[in-house]
């Protein structure tokens, strides 16, 4: 019997359905957790061994090592995980991938799952349509973890029969008799795959109907695997191309620690290999020939990875060291947003609000520096350097919205706690201080946008708006230091208010000197209206 096109066409049919089922299942668990998980990964990151283990926990949960791993170079990029701890919690995402393959196994061959899938999905279907979203999201993880297992029920209906196909048999063949060749060879096609697919889970699956069918060994079968662990961090990576370099460093962590992984299995593939079996054959005692190379694929996946967070949770400072060494910051490349309250609410309410005032402290800085870039445009004549320079605004921009969000959750968290009532009273000026900071924000994006459209018509100001536009520009260039200090010393606001009342009214003074000069000068036609509006 030939294996078809419209076979083939049902093969690709079932692993669509199997990976629509963990992509759904996944993302139920995501809702279904929410916060939670960020609240997981910021608290419980303290040291390398806690971060293995939310790595493991968070993984285990959302079944998606990938999720996680995105998940932390999204985070690391917001400045909410420091490098170090980045890599602790992929190093445990690498351990908590390898439930899946043993869920797969125990469901999908020892279990036949799929003959519950369809009463699964009727318990389901009320929770879908429920109006409560936690409800929902449940049901959204049922029918993804039933569609998984129809979906892997249907991948071992349709995967070809080598015995019935003895030209298919003699191709296959032609790759597995070449010894350790064998072996490299297998590893590079489980990372291309999973590369393709962008999840191991499925390549796993793969990999175990392989194996259950007799088209490879067991010992290619853990190449397979070897190979995913490698392809499956091209996920992180390219969530981490258009992130800051520590961002793009912890995807390149996860990258180096499964690289190093593989080479030192690779050196003794064969013991190990023999020790997995030792360990399946004792410990488990799987009954059937097929159940059994599941449980050693499985097994293979769990003790590799394990074995590998053991030997290198030791070396993370050298794997931090490593990745910076590869990947250096660009002159451009702008902090982390958040700095002082990354790890959650410290231990007291009031401690917490002396790390949000330093926080604060870090947000008016930074709109300081975004001020600067836009006196920066206004003198910038390369199109490039001018391009350049207005990309950063827009980016200071983003981290300004974003960190104003942040620092204003926080402070509200803070607010739930016990606080005096003076406490209670800073928290409410803090809350009104980001907001006027990330206005200031707002208004350089404005100006830096109206310099963008003054130069786009080819047209430029005259001397003498010059020197009003540099005077204006110190004027506000000094009410910003001034805004720093008090901020920063905020116990010393009888002496610093009264200097800034100045700069305010100085400010106001000569800004309606301006607006009456310009109507002056454009009825002198000393230049046109449109000028005059700039």
């Amino acid at each position: 019997m030939e294996y078809s096109f419209y076979d083939f066409l049902k093969l690709i049919g079932s692993l669509g359905l199997f990976l629509y089922g963990m992509k759904i299942m996944s993302e139920g668990l995501q809702k279904v957790a929410g916060d939670r998980l960020r609240s997981i990964l910021t608290a419980m990151t303290t040291n390398r061994v806690t971060g293995v283990l939310t790595g493991v926990l968070i993984t285990a949960l959302i079944q998606s090592s990938s999720a996680t791993t995105v998940m932390v170079v999204s985070f690391v990029n917001a400045g909410l995980l420091t490098l170090t701890e980045s890599i602790s919690v992929i190093m445990g995402a690498n351990i908590g991938t390898t439930v899946t393959a043993w869920i797969i196994s125990i469901f999908g061959f020892k279990v036949d799952m799929s003959a519950f899938a369809l009463p699964l999905l009727a318990i389901a279907l009320p929770l879908i349509f429920s109006g409560k979203s936690n409800r929902k999201s449940v049901g959204e993880f049922i029918f993804g973890f039933s569609f998984l297992f129809m979906g892997l029920a249907y991948l071992k209906s349709n995967a070809p029969d080598l015995n019935a196909n003895p030209d298919m048999l003699a191709f296959v063949q032609n790759y597995t008799d070449m010894g350790f060749f064998s072996v490299l060879l297998f590893l590079f096609i489980g990372t291309i795959l999973t590369m393709i697919v962008q999840a191991s889970a499925a390549t796993m699956a793969i990999t175990l109907i392989m194996c259950a069918n007799g088209w490879i060994s067991l010992e290619l079968g853990a190449a397979l695997v070897l190979g995913e662990n490698i392809g499956t961090t091209i996920t992180a990576n390219l969530a981490a191309l258009t992130a800051n370099s520590q961002a793009k460093r912890a995807a390149l962590a996860h990258l180096v620690f499964n690289v190093f992984g593989v080479i030192w299995v690779l050196i003794i593939f064969h013991p190990f290999m023999t020790f997995v079996n030792w360990v399946v054959d004792t410990f488990f005692h799987p009954g059937s020939a097929e159940v059994a190379i599941s449980y050693k694929l499985s097994a293979f996946h769990s003790i590799f990875n394990i074995c590998n967070v053991c030997l290198l949770i030791w070396g993370v400072k050298l794997i931090e060291r490593t990745v910076c060494a590869i990947i250096r910051p660009k002159e451009e490349d702008e902090e982390p947003r958040l700095r002082f309250i990354t790890g959650g609410m410290l231990s007291t309410a009031e401690l917490s609000i002396l790390q949000a005032r330093k926080e604060i402290h870090l947000f008016a800085e930074r709109t300081h520096r975004m001020f600067g870039m836009v006196q920066d445009l206004l003198h910038t004549d390369k199109d490039d350097d001018f391009n350049k320079v207005f990309s950063r605004v827009e980016k200071y921009e983003n981290i300004s919205d974003n960190m104003e969000l942040e620092i204003a959750n926080y402070l509200n968290q803070v607010s739930e706690g016990r606080l005096s009532s003076e406490s209670k009273l800073q928290i409410r000026a803090m809350l009104r201080e980001v907001t006027e900071i990330e206005s200031i924000g707002d208004s350089c994006y404005n100006l830096a946008r109206t310099i963008n459209r003054k130069r786009q018509t080819n047209q430029d100001f005259t001397e003498k708006q010059y020197e009003h536009i540099h005077f204006m520009m110190k004027l506000t260039n000094d009410a910003l230091e001034q805004m720093i200090v008090v901020v920063e010393k905020p116990e010393h606001h009888s002496i610093d208010v009264n200097k800034s009342f100045n700069i305010e009214n100085e400010i106001n003074n000569y800004r309606n000197q301006l607006k009456n000069q310009n109507i002056l000068d454009v009825n002198n036609k000393e230049y046109d209206y449109q000028m005059g509006v700039y």
